[in-house]
């Protein structure tokens, strides 16, 4: 049976996808313990996240990821009932055997070869934290010695110690619940404990836990593998029962589960103690001591006390006086990503129909007035209406593609032993989710970079003065209808007297050359530019920066450096919201239809006789609104016609760039302003210079989309200090 019809293979998947998002929220829950946060819930939401991806991956028998998982929850299952403090070396490893995790979670998903090396060194390391070392101590044979069974599994936490004014208002506003819950034989064969789960159920509220035994038969009859205990719990909560249910959520199908609600308490534990069938123990065995609530087993497993672990109620958790004020959390449908890319294929030929339609209705000369006329705005804004939704479907944070960056930095830094610290701004900036997956590469490149070339050792950091760990941030924002998103450092900036004395030396640039800050910042770009002293495992072996230009330029977006001695260096990349659609004008330059982002163009101008000014042959600027712009004539740019006189009366199209600059663009005529269907250039077709895609017009014309500001980059503009120059002399005279 292949996949496609397996109902297991899809059950599977969605366990991965699931652990997506429980790994996003062990990584959030780490970070926020990491920067000193107290609250008793972060280290719960952390060791749910663990202990839920554990449950899930017994269930398909992935034992190397249940091990891990296991181990690793029962550290943190100590943190969680305050028994190890973890200190700044320790919170480093949780996030080692966190990065390990997802490896592992990747491998299973992928049915790859699993690094069992890697796990045991980590769980050693773990182990350590608990003071255990290679696992449980053998017995020598000598130092067993046969004994009776001394058990208690039930728990008396006394649900109506509640006392003083409060008292009755506190019992008004929670709910009393009847939890029983039998697991069964395939319980235990997953990984499951029902120790975790009436923690965790616990956690909830006040609870008493009892363990009957009604079902237990002599010894004799007992079978060693089948599990004949339940446990009954009364539970004192505001939580919902969904709530409750969710914590039995890996392990639904696999124990008998019944929850009631009720006012009346149970019976007293003695009552039930005389009820239930006590198991027979051998008659050289000395009568059994007291039930203690914390009991041990021969094997040396303890059973902890659940819910509260002193008589004095718990202070509430922050948040949970608005925990019934919130609403309910939004349902989710989970969708398989290449039908949502076969819906926005479609809504893009929808766009293109709809542009025909509009056009032919256009040269049929119909009233403005008419019914069809009157159709078709409508039929125009349905259509919008449907292409923002889809793409909102494949909009998704940048959050997920930031918590990979995290792993990076501490990689990175531990390479080239440096003490680095990331943040991280804007996390929940929407990008399409096809920009997501392709940044990865260039982004993990950026950082990688900025950690071994942007800042500086440690020792040097404290010899002039600044902090010993050095700080990378990573920002994303919305920006002029476009995603930015940078990297910066706080290290030593570009050393740009090396850097253009490496591309002489490499040949790259003639050696009497006379460059720009900005030229030069630009040289990092060039093949095979590298400042590595020495190859390293981060850098040094002729693949850099133009590898992480090539990427972002595939993606219809730039990248461009700002840096300043001393400070630091930032890496900018700009990139469209969507791969889709977007807002176009339609142009006509020499006798060639082309599309500029709506978003870039601010203002259009009609050229009077004395608004052009030549700053040198070749070079003019355009006097607006009491400045000047840099002047170009765009089919000259493009290679379509030779240079010619700019005549009064020429259309020319103001635009601005991220960074604020302006730049004036000389076009022979403008069609319409419409949306156009993103049509990417594979690999067989020449990228050139400033064309970043392609569309289909409404009369099946295919039209060149183009990027304004790598058409002015590829050809050179005028420098800042040469225009603000000439500015002054056009004003003197």
């Amino acid at each position: 049976m292949s996949d496609q019809n397996d109902p297991m293979a899809e059950i599977r998947a969605s366990f991965f996808i699931e652990c997506e998002e429980l790994m996003e929220a062990l990584q959030d829950g780490l970070q926020e313990l990491d920067d000193g946060s107290e609250d008793p819930e972060t280290i719960n939401v952390v060791f749910r996240a663990v202990h839920s991806i554990k449950g899930g991956a017994g269930a398909f028998g992935l034992e190397a990821l249940v091990r891990f998982a296991h181990r690793y929850e029962t550290v943190l299952d100590e943190v969680r009932n305050g028994s190890l403090h973890p200190d700044s070396e320790a919170m480093k490893l949780f996030f080692l055997a966190a990065d390990h995790l997802s490896d592992l979670i990747r491998a299973c998903r992928d049915e790859t070869e699993i690094n069992e090396s890697t796990s045991d060194e980590l769980l050693e390391r773990l182990d350590a934290l608990l003071g255990e070392e290679g696992g449980a101590e053998e017995i020598a044979p000598e130092e067993f010695e046969v004994q009776g069974l001394s058990l208690s599994l039930d728990l008396d936490l006394d649900l109506d110690t509640a006392t003083g004014d409060d008292g009755g208002d506190e019992a008004e506003s929670t709910a009393l619940y009847t939890i029983r819950f039998k697991p069964e034989q395939e319980l235990f064969a997953t990984g499951n404990e029902p120790a975790m789960l009436l923690r965790n159920l616990c956690d909830l509220g006040e609870a008493r836990v009892r363990c009957a035994f009604g079902d237990l038969p002599s010894l004799q009859d007992l079978a060693p593998e089948t599990p004949y205990v339940e446990w009954i719990v009364e539970l004192r909560t505001d939580a919902a029962e969904p709530e409750i249910r969710d914590i039995f959520e890996f392990v639904d199908g696999l124990c008998e589960l019944e929850i009631t609600g009720g006012t009346s308490p149970l019976p007293e534990p003695q009552a039930e103690a005389e009820a239930a069938t006590e198991p027979a123990l051998p008659e050289a065995a000395p009568p059994p001591p007291e039930p203690d609530p914390v009991a041990t087993t021969d094997t040396g497993a303890t059973i902890l006390p659940m819910g509260p672990r002193d008589a004095a109620p718990e202070p509430a958790r922050e948040g949970e006086g608005e925990r019934k004020a919130t609403p309910a959390a939004k349902s989710v449908v989970r969708v398989d990503l290449e039908r949502i890319e076969r819906l926005v294929n479609l809504v893009g030929e929808l766009v293109i129909n709809q542009a025909m339609l509009s056009q032919s209705l256009d040269e049929a000369g119909l009233s403005p007035h008419s019914d069809a006329m009157n159709g078709l705005e409508e039929f125009q804004r349905l259509t919008r209406d449907i292409q923002d939704s889809v793409m909102m479907i494949r909009a998704q944070p940048v959050k997920s593609l930031f918590q990979r960056m995290s792993r990076i930095v501490r990689e990175s830094s531990a390479a080239v032993d440096k003490e680095v610290r990331l943040i991280t701004e804007g996390e929940a900036t929407e990008v399409d989710k096809t920009v997501i997956e392709r940044l990865a590469d260039p982004l993990t490149h950026m950082i990688r970079n900025a950690v071994d070339h942007g800042l500086e050792a440690t020792e040097r950091r404290e010899e002039i003065g600044k902090s010993r760990a050095g700080t990378v941030t990573l920002t994303a924002a919305h920006r002029s209808g476009r995603v930015i998103i940078e990297v910066a450092d706080d290290g030593a900036g570009i050393n740009r007297k090396r850097v253009q004395e490496i591309a002489v030396t490499k040949g790259l640039i003639p050696a009497d050359a006379q460059l720009s800050d900005g030229e030069i910042d630009n040289l990092l770009f060039l093949p095979g530019f590298s400042t590595a002293k020495q190859v390293s495992n981060l850098s040094g072996r002729g693949v850099g920066m133009d590898v992480v230009k090539t990427s972002i330029q595939s993606l219809g977006g730039r990248i461009t450096i700002n840096s300043e001695p001393g400070k630091g260096t930032t890496f900018s990349i700009s990139l469209p919201l969507t791969l889709a659609v977007l807002d176009g004008m339609v142009v006509n330059v020499a006798n060639e239809t082309l599309v500029l982002p709506l978003n870039v163009v601010v203002e259009t101008l009609s050229l009077g006789t004395d608004d052009v000014q030549m700053l040198r042959p070749g070079n003019y600027v355009v006097r607006w609104r009491g400045g000047f712009v840099p002047l170009y004539d765009l089919g000259v740019m493009l290679g379509y016609r030779s240079h010619r006189q700019t005549d009064p009366g020429s259309i020319v199209l103001l635009i601005v760039l991220e960074d604020g600059s302006r730049a004036a663009l000389v076009i022979d005529g403008i069609q319409d302003q419409r949306q156009v269907v993103i049509k990417g250039l594979d690999d067989s077709f020449y990228r050139a210079p400033g064309i970043a895609a392609a569309t289909i017009l409404g009369d099946g014309q295919i039209a060149l989309i183009l990027d304004p500001a790598d058409v002015i980059s590829g050809m050179g503009h005028i420098r800042g200090t040469d225009l603000m120059l000439s500015e002054r002399k056009i004003a003197n005279e």
